[in-house]
């Protein structure tokens, strides 16, 4: 027991809750000078996309069943993604006022912690190898481009107080273990658009089962 709850505690440093106001930060700290603004504009592009195919991934299976069995893939591992998107360009600022190498090392130090936390999410049983490892490509890709895009622009060299403590914030709004509730509104979206009752969900992937079409208000039963 102590082990899980320990995983559960490090899977959400992956949590949407957490770091998409964190994400909102570093948009504010490149935006924060007007020689930085292209990088503002790359990072609202990188990490928009990156959580945009994430969430089209699971709404087109929990709305329309497109997964794949042999995989046991139903979409990205939004935890996994996201950090491996949000982490290393979060250290990478954070070593901002340091050398080029100690950036570099920053960075990579990100992309191990978006790895640790996609085996978190295999370690509580939330995703499958294949989801997690989609996840981890999809986010190491959009912040790969970013620190390459971005590389010969002026990038802002910041307090590391300064990212410290803007990182704090959205970890005391959202206290360690608690969920952010983005994946049940999924489920509703997709449900709902489908015309589901429910969404579909792993177990209907490997058994072939289908949800019900949601009644129509108002239709006869006879």
């Amino acid at each position: 027991m102590p082990r899980m709850l320990d995983w559960h505690t490090f899977t959400w440093l992956g949590d949407s809750g957490l770091l998409l106001p964190a994400a909102a930060f570093v948009l504010v700290w490149l935006a924060s000078s007007r020689r930085t603004w292209y990088s503002a504009v790359l990072w609202t592009l990188c990490f928009g996309a990156c959580g945009a195919v994430v969430a089209l991934s699971k709404l087109a299976f929990m709305g329309w069943g497109l997964g794949d069995v042999a995989f046991d893939f139903t979409g990205f591992s939004g935890h996994t993604a996201l950090s491996s998107c949000f982490w290393p360009v979060a250290l990478w600022l954070l070593a901002s006022r340091g050398g080029h190498r100690l950036r570099v090392a920053a960075a990579c130090a990100g992309w191990l912690l978006g790895a640790a936390i996609g085996v978190s999410r295999l370690a509580i049983d939330a995703h499958s190898v294949s989801e997690v490892v989609a996840g981890f490509l999809l986010g190491a890709a959009a912040s790969g481009l970013f620190l390459v895009l971005q590389h010969t622009r002026p990038h802002p060299q910041l307090p590391a107080w300064w990212v410290a403590a803007s990182l704090a914030v959205p970890m005391v709004l959202l206290p360690p273990g608690q969920r952010a509730p983005t994946h049940g509104l999924l489920e509703r979206v997709a449900a709902g658009m489908a015309g589901l009752e429910r969404p579909y969900t792993r177990v209907d992937l490997h058994a072939g089962t289908h949800p019900m079409p949601r009644a129509r208000a108002g239709k006869s039963i006879f």
